[in-house]
């Protein structure tokens, strides 16, 4: 992959390469980053705040790149934050009119790693209010739109992030998926989208959907994303759940190819997801990728319970959580969606929850077993390309087994990692991906198969300002 000249373009790895020869600035690579914010934010509406202090951080790290000493592995590299993670100094709005304006007092473990690697914070991504839905808007912020299409969302929950990652506002973008969240808004946006196994990278404080949620990269390459998993994977105490520390550089190994690998294509996940024919067309051309390169790969039914009941169940206590925990002269500010879901899901019993919840632990069980037959699943990542960004949200139950999220959340029903990867553009020039997932904690093997899928089909994909979308945008 040949170097961009303009540093905005560039990938992290490209960065600290350019760093290291002193060819290159952190600060000039921020200021690079901002002008293009500043250019193209004012329609793209990725961010929910902005880091004033990022320019004297850059500053920094240019010093110690001057005396050979970066503090990390990522000094002076550009980086997002969703704003569903705290940042000491700002405050967590979570694209909400009803939450507390006060500045967070400490960061969030993903933050600490990343701040302890050298990123430079520039701002704060756009959500969908407390995570709960696909499409990119939010009642604080409005909406957020793909630098692809404008007419089309990024996606969400994690829409700032991946609308951000799309339009090179930066290399590195933290999201969180606790249905699809990372990786439905990569797929619309043509990046790759890591949710690792749970607890890998720990959080705090937990949100509603902390039995699901997990915090990854969003990022252009998947070098990137193995890198930036390395910085953010670090256990910390704060977090009961999260995995012992493991310090390692999750690029290791990453090239090893998939040769000799059992590779199934699932087209099940206790139902039939829905997939349009430009998606099942990136489907077979990953397979047949995959395949070419060594990988065993063959059609395969893992025998999972009906994932949509189990999901739906914990989707709708998490929401019907978040709608009771809201003063009751404010519900009036929410999302109208939550109250909808609120009122069908929240009337649920302990033993139904309950129910569901030892059913998510048989998906888990099922995949387990699966996994000693196939070392990889291969599926689509999202059942179109990017919807219609100034579209109503309409019957959200339905709407989240149907056309959001049915080919991902079954993936955080069982807790392993999944890495949604860019296959190409659809007729209309839109990105279109697929997913690859692997058993619960082999992230290594995740990395090895998107890896390979990248490396096959020529990715990253052409920016949207070398496609010429953005450029069409401003004409």
């Amino acid at each position: 992959m040949t170097t961009p000249t303009d540093p905005a373009l560039m990938t992290a790895e490209q960065l600290l390469s350019l760093y290291a020869r002193r060819a290159l600035s952190p600060v000039e690579a921020l200021k690079a980053v901002t002008e293009r914010i500043a250019r193209y934010n004012p329609w793209v509406n990725a961010f929910a705040t902005m880091n004033p202090r990022a320019l004297r951080e850059a500053g920094e790290s240019e010093a110690r790149w001057a005396v050979g000493r970066p503090v990390g592995i990522l000094d002076g590299v550009p980086c997002t934050v969703k704003d569903l993670l705290n940042i000491a100094g700002f405050p967590t709005r979570r694209g909400s009119l009803v939450t507390d304006p006060t500045p967070a007092t400490e960061d969030a473990p993903a933050v600490v790693g990343l701040k302890a690697a050298g990123a430079v914070i520039i701002g704060k991504t756009t959500t969908t209010e407390f995570g709960w839905k696909t499409p990119g808007d939010c009642p604080l912020h409005g909406i957020t739109r793909n630098p692809w299409n404008p007419q089309r969302t990024p996606g969400g929950s994690s829409s700032g992030a991946g609308a951000a990652g799309a339009a090179c506002f930066g290399p590195l973008h933290i999201g969180t998926d606790a249905g699809g969240s990372i990786r439905i808004p990569a797929a619309y946006c043509g990046l790759v989208g890591v949710k690792p196994s749970y607890g890998r990278i720990p959080q705090w404080p937990h949100g509603a959907f902390s039995a699901v949620a997990c915090a990854g990269p969003m990022t252009r390459s998947v070098g990137d994303a193995a890198l930036m998993m390395s910085a953010m994977a670090r256990h910390d105490l704060r977090d009961p759940v999260c995995l012992p520390d493991d310090p390692r550089d999750w690029r290791a190994g990453m090239d090893q190819g998939v040769a000799g690998l059992r590779v199934a294509v699932v087209r099940r996940l206790g139902f039939e997801p829905p997939l349009d024919e430009e998606g099942e067309a990136a489907l077979q051309v990953a397979a047949k990728l995959l395949a070419e390169q060594g990988a065993i790969v063959e059609e395969a039914d893992p025998q999972l319970p009906d994932t949509r009941a189990i999901f739906s169940r914990v989707w709708g206590v998490a929401i019907a959580r978040i709608w009771t925990g809201t003063a009751e002269e404010k519900r009036g500010q929410l999302d109208a969606g939550i109250e909808e879901v609120a009122r069908k899901m929240g009337d649920m019993g302990a033993a139904d929850f309950l129910g569901a919840d030892m059913l998510r632990v048989e998906c888990g069980h099922a995949m387990a077993r699966f996994h000693q037959r196939y070392d990889l699943i291969l599926t689509a990542a999202t059942p179109t390309a990017a919807l219609d960004a100034d579209a109503p949200t309409i019957r959200p139950v339905e709407a989240l087994w149907r056309d959001w999220a049915p080919w991902t959340f079954a993936f955080n029903l069982t807790r392993q990692p999944a890495i949604a990867v860019p296959i190409g553009l659809d007729e209309a020039g839109m990105p279109r991906g697929v997913q690859v997932a692997a058993a619960l904690y082999r992230d290594d093997l995740a990395f090895r198969a998107a890896r390979a899928l990248e490396t096959a089909a020529s990715l990253p994909l052409a920016n949207p300002a070398e496609s010429g979308q953005m450029r069409a945008k401003l004409n």
